[in-house]
Parts: structure tokens; C-alpha cells; sequence
């Protein structure tokens, strides 16, 4: 189950034969794979965008690709990997499900590469299951899809260490003062929380109270990740 499916020839040339029926099996395992882990990257990792999940699905076959085309050959085969090292280093850093997602879809397509259909199924289904229960054990999604960075610009002369506390207890679970910092020749403060919304149907509400507190100067708020650049 967990061989090769190439055909091997002599072991002075260290290569195998690739039939067109190897090559459509592989082809086809590296699809549904790479099919099976977006979806379960979109399922435990409510951020992840759709340039991420379609990478996720394409990329086990780039490498099936080239593994098939390096065939034994140790000379090409270091080229090819420092052509995947300049990829990773001009990439934007994502993630660690993120980068844990493309490392798992990269271990795929170098299974199915060498021909190990069995490892590679057999990874796909073992990895997702274990992603899954994890996601349901740590409960990370819910909070996730609530957890907001909140900006909000007040005037120098208003003291911020309780103005709003009573508002953070009334429509937030969890609220953490990240940063605070001077802006427009000091004379106004921008304040930047990391919080959880107890409801999202309420966030409109939660931001009209706090313009009624800062004098109806800007506010942001925003998914956590909004900030950060697309993977």
C-alpha cells in the first residue's frame, strides 16, 4: 500500500519509468487532496482568503510536477529547491495555520511525486482529521470570526484608562489595550485594542456609544487580520 507505483530501472541510473497512467493517477490524488485541504483550511481557519485556498489546491500538483520532471537527478534536484527557497523568502509571512497549510499541500505533491499514493492519501486523511479535532478542542474558530482590532482617536485632554471600560464590559468577552500613540502634533491620542465581540449584530451599536465618549472623532474597527498583507 505504502510503495511506489513507478517502475524502477536499474540503480545506476537511479531514475523510473513514468507511464501516462502514473501520471493521471498521481494528477488526480494531488487534485482531490489539494481540494481536501482548503476545504479544511477554510473550515479551521476562518481568515483564510481565497488567493490561500486555491493555492492550497494547486499546489500539490506544481510539485508532483516537478519531482516527476527532477527524477533522480541530484543536480536538478538542489536547483529546484533553492528556486523554492527564493519563492518563500519574496513571500508575504503568513499565518501559522497558514504556513502549516502549504507545507501540508508541498508534503502531499511530494508524495504523490515519487509515486506513493498510499502515503499521501493516507497523510491527507490523518493531517485533516487531526486539524479538525483540534479546531473543535481549542475553539479558536468562534473567536476568530469575532475577534476585532478597534482604533479609536480621542482628544489629549480626555483620560482613557476607564472612560470606556464600562462599554468593553457590555459588548465585549475579552478587550486588551495593545498600543497607544500620539498623532496630529500630539494633540490627539489613537488607542488600539485587540477584542472579542460577545455579538456582532451589535457592533454598530458599540460604536455609536463610543463616539458619544471620544467627541465623535475616527474610529476603526476591523477584522484582526485586516491589517496584515494577503498570503
Amino acid at each position: 500500500m505504502f510503495e511506489t507505483i513507478f517502475t524502477e530501472t536499474a540503480q545506476t541510473t537511479q531514475t523510473a519509468i513514468i507511464s501516462m497512467t502514473d501520471l493521471i493517477i498521481c494528477t488526480a490524488v494531488s487534485i482531490i487532496a489539494g481540494c481536501v485541504i482548503a476545504f479544511v483550511c477554510k473550515v479551521t481557519n476562518r481568515t483564510a482568503t481565497k488567493s490561500l485556498l486555491t493555492t492550497l489546491v494547486i499546489l500539490p500538483i506544481i510539485v508532483q510536477i516537478v519531482i516527476m520532471l527532477v527524477n533522480g537527478n541530484l543536480g536538478i534536484g538542489v536547483s529546484v529547491l533553492g528556486a523554492f527557497s527564493l519563492v518563500r523568502f519574496r513571500s508575504i509571512p503568513g499565518t501559522g495555520k497558514e504556513i502549516a497549510s502549504i507545507f501540508f499541500s508541498m508534503a502531499v505533491g511530494l508524495a504523490t511525486g515519487t509515486g506513493y499514493i498510499g502515503v499521501a492519501i493516507a497523510s491527507t486523511v490523518l493531517i485533516s482529521a487531526v486539524m479538525l479535532i483540534l479546531n473543535v478542542v481549542l475553539g479558536s474558530g468562534e473567536e476568530a470570526r469575532k475577534g476585532r482590532t478597534l482604533k479609536i482617536i480621542i482628544p489629549e485632554d480626555l483620560d482613557f484608562t476607564e472612560v470606556f471600560d464600562d462599554l468593553f464590559e457590555k459588548y465585549t468577552t475579552k478587550c486588551e489595550l495593545e498600543r497607544i500613540k500620539t498623532t496630529n502634533m500630539g494633540s490627539l491620542f489613537e488607542l488600539r485594542y485587540a477584542i472579542v465581540l460577545k455579538d456582532t449584530a451589535k457592533e454598530k451599536e458599540f460604536i455609536d456609544e463610543i463616539r458619544c465618549r471620544n467627541g465623535n472623532l475616527t474610529i476603526v474597527c476591523g477584522r484582526r487580520d485586516a491589517l496584515v498583507a494577503e498570503l
